[in-house]
């Protein structure tokens, strides 16, 4: 890595002019005499200066040489000069005790974090004052000076008061307490009564409860993971307390001083913890993440742990990285941010195989029971292999050097473990981390090792396996292309995880399809029933290929192909499903595409999707390739819309690829929505209902999922009860993050633009939307905005100011123009992120209307300029297709010319692209108005 090379040339350490700082604070005792609220204020100002100068030696040192542990040590020491100067000037210029008196003792003790010896410019500041017994009002008012001048400083301090007796007595019955007390460090004051604490603290607290302390904290360590999201892939990792972070080098410490009483991890390799280079992993993780935390409150200027989109190229120049062909400088920041959080998880399973060793974290009472079952060495050879054991239910060597004598044991290892549902030991795992060398292109092209690593990926809980291997190295070692792409991130806020993460979690998703009875997969799932027993393999591989070639300069669908080509036959495939695999990866993002993004109404769409298909078979597998990718994108991309496209999109083009035969056609499927509908919905009489079904065109009844179908009829009936012109529906999907507006009114050609610019004046973001026409002249649409408040009765607030606004419109009384100028001048600064805009302007994508494809930044407002836009340029809007991804929006709008024809001459629709690029690129339109 370019970046973080530390600098080798000497860097000049700054130093804390303590004696000066001594000097002018006595000077300021002498000054302000007989007045202490005034030396008070004085001395806080005086070194609220010291420690700015401080922070900013600390940060242009860190610019240069990058070594984020020494920053971190650095701001500490600077810390602790300022509370020893604070308890100094209280001790001797303010409560001066000339023979104190044995309660006239105080030793100042840093705890947490602070303890460590490390701090972030922003951290938060622990101190306990450990008193002889009782609080005294000497006591007292040293504290408070010391905190009252902390505070003053813009300091944030948490702080405790006890006797060591009171300390030692809270640390039995807390373990947070216990944990602080654990990493106490002597500032200050009266030193014998913190050595009495550690001394007590040894004998009383720590003797005999390693186990009770090492369960509590990995407990801890899981619940804080679990609240996190659980991957460390996350692409916005937090740096303090994500999996992988830095909170996870200290629980790893935390445990180790605990059970062995080390001060040091260099201590760590004395007790067979950690060899030299694990302990050398250990400094290189934790000194790459202080740099990374430190770089963050710099920037920031607040206790910021997260590692946000907006911050992320700040902090990757700040640390040197460069941009390589199809590696943007940011993304390579983050993979080896990603590479860290895996070898810091390393770390941690390292230490926990010592502690099982040693018995200090108990086996679980199962494995103990099974071991009792299991008398026979010779029993616990794992089934089909002599060179592996079950030890507790997990699979480890037999011996050293099994991987040596048959490298292909490397592979056999997974297969084995996953056949005979065992968990892997570390140490078996420490081995394979040792031993991935042996994996040369001899063993690469070995049959078995080819054929064990299908059976891998083709049988049950593969995306667990396939992570341990990928984890150990194994994976990306066994298939290069696959190393390539480890612990990727792509800089966008569509995908949630790096892409080999992402490609993992597809496998798991593709295995829950084939399972079935997920009704988020009907469709996929009883596709996959149907495909040819020979192809069940090749959507396996395509699944954990798909994504491949991302990070090469040349488009990812295009090199992933390439890869499939070369790799597929050494997997063992024929040429013909090797060239099925390359197709599919090829086009594996098509379907999305045009469900998304196209009229699935209009035939020629149809037309076109079935010659890029060429047959059913291809289609299925398509489909189930495209909802396990959407799927596994991350949290609320899956949503009941998408399937419903895809289910529409498969069955409309069915019959295109089968001659018309269909094995249910267009008119069935009306009929079975319809039928389905009735079933569900009793609360009409018949001829009620007949007359509503007969409301909707085809489309509709093909398009929208049942159960916004039932929302949508009681949400017309009550409106039109109630005699509303225009009513407005609000629910919220969680999931997506996302608040729905369906909106009903009389249908208008300006209405989709009214409702965009409603939204934009509210600053609501419009993710997605979904527009449709009654056949009596009704509009109903279902806009998805991006939620403001956390709240719900919040975001219904906000709602109903738009629903305000789009009647004011209506009826005249809001000029829409003025109203969202207004409040895009009053955003802040734009995304972190660079969009290309793309206009396609396609007259073979349907019959009866030109296409216009937008592609480019998404920001509030966009979707009102663009409409309004399209309307300025003496265009009818047919139908709107509105999606986003993440950052990126992707509009499609079918239109004509004011006489309902096609944009054929050249010049008139270079005159669109030119306005609309125009827009996106600077917000407005360099198009006159329509007279």
């Amino acid at each position: 890595m370019d970046s973080v090379a530390l600098q080798t040339r000497p860097v000049a350490e700054p130093r804390f002019d303590t004696q000066g700082v001594t000097a002018a604070i006595d000077a300021l005792a002498a000054e302000h005499r007989g007045h202490n609220d005034l030396f008070r204020a004085a001395l806080a100002k005086l070194l609220k200066a010291e420690l700015s100068k401080a922070r900013q030696a600390a940060e242009a040192v860190l610019l240069v040489d990058r070594h984020g542990r020494r920053c971190a040590e650095q701001l500490c020491h600077v810390q602790d000069e300022i509370i020893r100067m604070l308890f100094a000037a209280a001790t001797r210029h303010l409560y001066h005790s000339p023979i104190p008196s044995g309660a006239e003792r105080m030793a100042v003790v840093a705890t947490g974090g602070y303890g460590r010896g490390l701090m972030a410019p922003e951290s938060d500041i622990d101190l306990l004052f450990i008193l002889p017994y009782k609080q005294t009002a000497w006591g007292e008012q040293v504290a408070e000076v010391i905190l009252y001048c902390l505070w003053d400083m813009g300091l944030k301090v948490g702080h405790a008061t006890r006797s060591v007796d009171e300390s030692i007595r809270q640390a039995r019955g807390d373990m947070t307490i216990r944990t602080a007390i654990l990493e106490t460090r002597f500032l200050t004051g009266d030193k014998p009564l913190y050595e009495e604490l550690v001394t007590r603290f040894d004998s009383e607290v720590v003797q005999g409860t390693a186990a009770e302390f090492v369960t509590a904290k990995l407990a801890e360590r899981e619940e804080r993971h679990r609240r996190g999201g659980q991957s460390r892939y996350l692409v916005e990792p937090n740096v303090k307390d994500g999996k992988g972070g830095l909170r996870d080098l200290h629980t790893l410490f935390w445990i180790a001083k605990y059970v062995y009483r080390v001060s040091d991890t260099r201590e760590l390799m004395a007790h067979g913890v950690f060899d030299a280079q694990e302990y050398r992993t250990f400094n290189r993780c934790e000194d790459f993440l202080w740099s990374v935390r430190c770089n963050i409150h710099f920037v920031t200027n607040r206790p910021e742990e997260r590692l946000s989109f907006d911050l992320q190229r700040d902090i990757a120049l700040r640390l040197g990285y460069t941009s390589h062909p199809g590696m943007q400088d940011v993304e390579r920041f983050m993979k080896h941010y990603f590479l860290i959080a895996k070898e810091v998880g390393d770390l941690t399973a390292i230490l926990c195989a010592k502690l099982e060793d040693q018995q200090a974290k108990p086996a679980p009472a199962l494995s103990r029971m099974m071991a009792k079952l299991r008398p026979d060495p010779q029993r616990r050879r794992v089934p089909g292999s002599d060179a592996f054991i079950i030890d507790n239910s997990r699979i480890n060597l037999a011996a050293p050097d099994v991987f040596r004598e048959d490298p292909v044991n490397l592979i056999r290892l997974f297969r084995l473990a996953q056949k005979n549902n065992l968990a892997f030991h570390p140490d078996a795992m420490r081995t394979v981390t040792r031993s991935l060398r042996l994996i040369t292109p001899a063993v690469r092209e070995d049959p078995e090792a080819n054929a064990l690593f299908m059976e891998i990926l083709t049988s049950d809980n593969a995306e667990t396996v396939l992570r341990r291997m990928n984890e150990t190295g194994v994976l990306g070692h066994f298939i290069r292309a696959f190393g390539r792409i480890v612990s990727m991130m792509q800089f966008n806020m569509y995908h949630h995880y790096t892409v080999d993460e992402h490609l993992l979690r597809c496998v798991g998703i593709l295995q829950e399809i084939e399972r079935g009875g997920n009704d988020e997969f009907v469709v996929a799932s009883d596709l996959m029933r149907k495909i040819q027993p020979e192809h069940r393999a090749v959507i396996y591989i395509t699944v954990l290929l798909h994504d491949i070639a991302k990070g090469r300069p040349e488009d990812h669908s295009i090199g992933g192909a390439r890869v499939a080509r070369r790799l597929c036959p050494r997997l063992g495939f024929n040429a013909a499903d090797t060239e099925l695999v390359a197709w599919l990866i090829e086009e594996h993002l098509t379907m999305s595409t045009v469900a998304q993004s196209r009229d699935l109404s209009d035939r020629k769409t149809i037309e076109n999707f079935a010659a890029v298909v060429q047959s059913v078979e291809q289609m299925k597998l398509l489909t189930i390739l495209t909802t396990a990718d959407i799927r596994g994108v991350g949290p609320g991309v899956w949503n009941g819309w998408k399937a419903q496209l895809l289910r529409t999109l498969y069955y409309e083009t069915e019959p295109a690829l089968t001659g018309g035969f269909s094995e249910v056609n267009r008119a069935q499927r009306i009929a079975m929505a319809q039928a389905e509908f009735r079933a569900a919905f009793t609360e009409w009489p018949e001829a009620e209902l007949n007359a509503y079904i007969s409301r909707h065109y085809p489309a509709y009844w093909l398009k929208v999922e049942l159960d916004r179908k039932l929302r949508h009829a009681r949400f017309l009936r009550a409106s039109e009860e109630a005699g509303h012109k225009l009513a407005i529906n609000v629910g919220y999907d969680e999931a997506r993050g996302v608040t729905e507006l369906t909106i009903l009114a009389v249908d208008h050609p300006w209405l989709l633009s009214i409702i965009a610019g409603a939204c934009a004046a509210a600053g609501a973001n419009i993710v997605d939307a979904q527009i449709y026409t009654t056949t009596d002249g009704r509009a109903l649409d279902t806009i998805a905005i991006s939620r403001e408040y956390d709240r719900d009765d919040d975001e219904g607030r906000r709602a109903t100011r738009i629903g305000d606004m789009i009647e004011d419109v209506l009826e005249g009384k809001l000029r829409l123009p003025e109203t969202v100028a207004q409040r895009a001048n009053s955003r802040g600064k734009l995304k972190p992120f660079v969009v290309e805009p793309e206009i396609t302007i396609n007259n073979q994508w349907s019959d009866r209307y030109t296409v216009i494809e937008v592609s480019g930044l998404d920001r509030p407002g966009l979707l009102y300029q663009l409409t309004t836009a399209i309307s300025k340029l003496n265009l009818n809007i047919g139908s709107a297709h509105v999606a986003t991804f993440g950052e990126r929006a992707r509009d499609v709008f079918y239109v004509t010319d004011l006489l309902g024809a096609q944009i054929n001459a050249p010049t008139r629709q270079a005159a669109i692209k030119r306005a609309l690029i125009h827009l996106l690129a600077h917000g407005d339109v360099a198009a006159k108005p329509a007279g």
